[in-house]
């Protein structure tokens, strides 16, 4: 049995979306309410790593906190950006599945089946 630690978000339906293909797929899943537990900033420099991506390609740049914190300033470092993501959790895209040393955001859902 593949084992996925799940990035939720009860109230996002792409993530509730996610949890339901997981579960079809038998998986044991640990869920991360990310919005109440946030990754620290060597777990999500982790996750972005796994997910070969740049912390900016990691944000909901539509959220209105995006454009609060001036977020879209070019001269913030990843640092900056990884720890804005940390103190304000909803600009985290969602839902992250990791997997197999592996990671996938579910958008669409089924893209996290491609890491178990």
């Amino acid at each position: 049995m593949v084992s996925v630690t799940l990035y939720h978000n009860p109230r996002c339906s792409k993530s509730r979306q996610t949890l339901a293909l997981l579960e079809e797929q038998e998986c044991e899943i640990n869920i991360v309410e990310y919005l109440k537990t946030p990754p620290n900033s060597a777990e999500l420099a982790e996750i972005l790593n796994k997910l070969n991506l740049k912390p900016k390609e990691l944000m909901r740049t539509k959220e209105a906190e995006y454009k609060a914190l001036d977020l879209n300033n070019k001269t913030l470092s990843d640092a900056e950006l990884i720890q804005a993501m940390i103190e304000t959790p909803k600009l985290i895209e969602r839902p992250i599945a990791l997997a197999n040393n592996k990671a996938a955001i579910g958008r669409p859902p089924e893209n996290v089946l491609t890491i178990l």
